[in-house]
């Protein structure tokens, strides 16, 4: 294997094991920067070591078998400067205790599943509502401060400071990196089921780079939502939200063109929607609704979904039932985003003219601002009203603002879809 393929390798073996790794370390060290630190240090070693030895064949295993190493070696350097050579064999040979002995078995002790375990510490009471997630999207999904803090509608300087407090606030707490119990575990549920669906969301939707979708997010989101299903069966909004995210997921395949290109939904071809996860999906929401779950706002955006899962064709979508179902969510989780999906469905049951209305009312919204979907959402309103030269500059501005390279190309289409023949001027993008 060449150096060059030998290093793509090595980046995208990391990106996928990244997250456990952290994990992994940070329950063992208590601290989530050495764990990162750590995590970087079998980075550079595999860089080092690979393109000269080859790619092992547990990639995932070596990574942690080094970065465990590591720790040892740290905390028997910590230990020898803080005691006398003499003095660290005597407690070693009398038994009175043996710390790095200690250290090695504890690290390999399976408890169960770190990440879930990680998740659940990243968002207990003593870090800020605001910082919990940002923490756990930088530790467990991998995201860049940039990529974060588009997914909040924030600045990156602010985001960077909520992670800094977060990481403060677990150290000095001393948190146990593991999935608590009962009322404990309760209290941070809504915390948890919000980090594991952003991290999904920025797989299905990627914030910025060149690729649409990043499957592997998605996959990690699903496999967390389906763990905590099993620890809390009657629990409707863990149901809820697992339900939205196999319904949403069942779409990737036929979100990108064979080109990568995005396909929007009404223009995806159906057959390539996994029908077993709409199986699993829908049941899921049929349990979640059976339990008195139905009005929670995971269960109505997976309602949202399944209403697209039922569809056989787009034009069978029953976009008033979608309407109808905006109104109860906006009750129950009112946000700018919501109201402009609201916007949505009301132009495709009632209308284009119905969602300019809707979206006139929500476009000055703080949150809206710079937010690549409202210009788009109001470039494909006028589009349909047949008022091109204004759609044109709306879709002008949401290429602008968008960092994500496939959806940037998708609305430059948009723009040239605008253009009457033989019209002069090439899309301009701000």
């Amino acid at each position: 294997m060449a150096a060059g393929e030998t290093h793509r390798t090595i980046e995208a073996v990391f990106r996928i094991e990244r997250a456990r790794l952290v994990a992994g370390l940070a329950r063992y060290t208590c601290d989530v920067d050495r764990a990162e630190e750590l995590a970087q240090d079998a980075l550079l070693a595999a860089l080092t070591d690979w393109p000269n030895g080859g790619v092992p064949r547990n990639p995932g295993a070596w990574l942690m078998a080094v970065a465990k190493r590591r720790a040892i070696d740290g905390r028997r350097r910590e230990q020898m400067l803080e005691r006398k050579h003499a003095e660290i064999a005597r407690e070693l040979d009398d038994g009175r205790h043996a710390p790095i002995e200690a250290l090695e078995a504890e690290m390999d002790d399976d408890l169960g599943d770190e990440l879930l375990g990680l998740i659940f510490t990243a968002c207990h009471p003593a870090i800020s509502p605001d910082g919990r997630a940002a923490l756990t999207l930088r530790l467990v999904g991998g995201l860049t401060t940039e990529e974060i803090a588009r997914s909040f509608l924030s600045s990156e300087a602010t985001i960077a400071q909520r992670i800094v407090r977060a990481k403060k606030a677990i150290g000095e707490a001393g948190l146990a990196f593991e999935v608590p119990r009962g009322r404990e575990r309760a209290g941070r549920l809504a915390s948890v089921l919000e980090v594991i669906y952003l991290i999904f969301n920025e797989g299905y939707a990627a914030t910025s780079g060149d690729d649409l979708v990043r499957p592997a997010l998605c996959a990690e989101a699903q496999r967390l939502g389906r763990i905590l299903a099993g620890l809390m069966p009657d629990e409707p909004e863990v149901l809820g939200l697992l339900a939205l995210m196999e319904l949403q997921a069942s779409r990737l395949s036929a979100r990108s063109a064979p080109d990568g290109g995005f396909v929007p939904l009404t223009k995806q071809n159906r057959a390539r929607w996994d029908q077993l996860l709409i199986r699993r999906g829908l049941a899921a929401l049929a349990r979640a609704e059976a339990l008195g779950g139905a009005d929670g706002p995971y269960a109505l955006q997976a309602a949202l979904a399944a209403c697209h899962a039922r569809a056989r064709a787009a034009g069978d979508t029953d976009w008033k039932r979608i309407a109808a179902l905006y109104d109860r969510l906006r009750q129950v989780a009112p946000s700018p985003v919501i109201d402009l999906n609201r916007a949505v469905a009301c132009s495709m049951a009632y209308g284009p003219e119905a969602g300019l209305r809707m979206i006139d009312e929500i476009s000055g919204a703080a949150a809206l601002r710079n937010y690549a979907p409202l210009p788009a959402a109001k470039g494909d309103f006028l589009f349909r009203a047949g008022r091109l030269p204004e759609a044109r500059r709306q879709f002008e501005i949401a290429a602008g603002l968008t960092r994500n390279a496939r959806e940037r190309a998708f609305l430059l289409e948009r723009v040239r879809a605008c253009t009457p023949p033989g019209s002069p001027g090439a899309p301009r993008v701000e």
